[in-house]
C-alpha cells in the first residue's frame, strides 16, 4: 500500500461510526469509541528470514515518518506521549483501556494529534532485539493513559 492509501485509510477510520462491541474491522479491531489498524506488519513478509524482515522494518519506519510529516503538514506537530509511567502503571495491575492496552505493552511512546474531537495515533511497533516491526494507527476519542 502506498502512503496516499494510508492517508485515505486514515480519513476513513477518523469519519466512521465506532461500533456498541469490540469488533474485527479490516486489518485492525473497533470497538466503543477506537478504531485500530495494522498498516504494515509481520504478516506482509513472505517467509519471515531475516532479509524479509530487514527490508519490512526499514519500510515501516520509512513509511511512518512519510505519514508523520503528512499529518504534521495537516495538523500541526504531533503530541509526544512518553508510556512509560502507563507501563509501570499496568505491571502493576492496573488495566489500560481500549485502545491504548497495546501501544503501552509495546511501544515507548505515541505521537498523537487531536482534532475534530478525535485523537490520531501513528504507532510504530518496534521490537526490541530483532528486526521485527509493525505500524499501526489508532483513531478514538478515549483519552490516552
Amino acid at each position: 500500500m502506498t502512503t496516499a492509501h494510508h492517508l485515505r485509510l486514515i480519513d476513513g477510520m477518523r469519519t466512521k461510526d465506532f461500533p456498541l462491541e469490540r469488533v474485527p474491522s479490516g486489518s485492525g479491531i473497533s470497538g466503543p469509541g477506537y478504531h485500530t489498524t495494522l498498516l504494515l506488519g509481520e504478516d506482509e513478509r513472505s517467509e519471515g528470514d531475516e532479509a524479509d524482515r530487514l527490508e519490512l522494518r526499514a519500510r515501516c519506519i520509512a513509511e511512518h515518518d512519510s505519514l508523520l510529516a503528512l499529518l504534521t503538514l495537516r495538523w500541526g506537530e504531533p503530541q509526544m506521549v512518553s508510556l512509560w509511567s502507563a507501563q509501570e502503571r499496568m505491571m502493576a495491575g492496573e488495566v489500560i483501556p481500549e485502545p491504548w492496552a497495546e501501544p503501552v505493552a509495546s511501544c515507548e511512546y505515541l505521537l498523537l494529534w487531536r482534532t475534530e474531537g478525535r485523537w490520531t495515533a501513528i504507532v510504530l511497533y518496534l521490537q526490541k532485539d530483532g528486526p521485527g516491526c509493525e505500524l499501526g494507527v489508532v483513531v478514538t476519542v478515549v483519552d490516552p493513559p
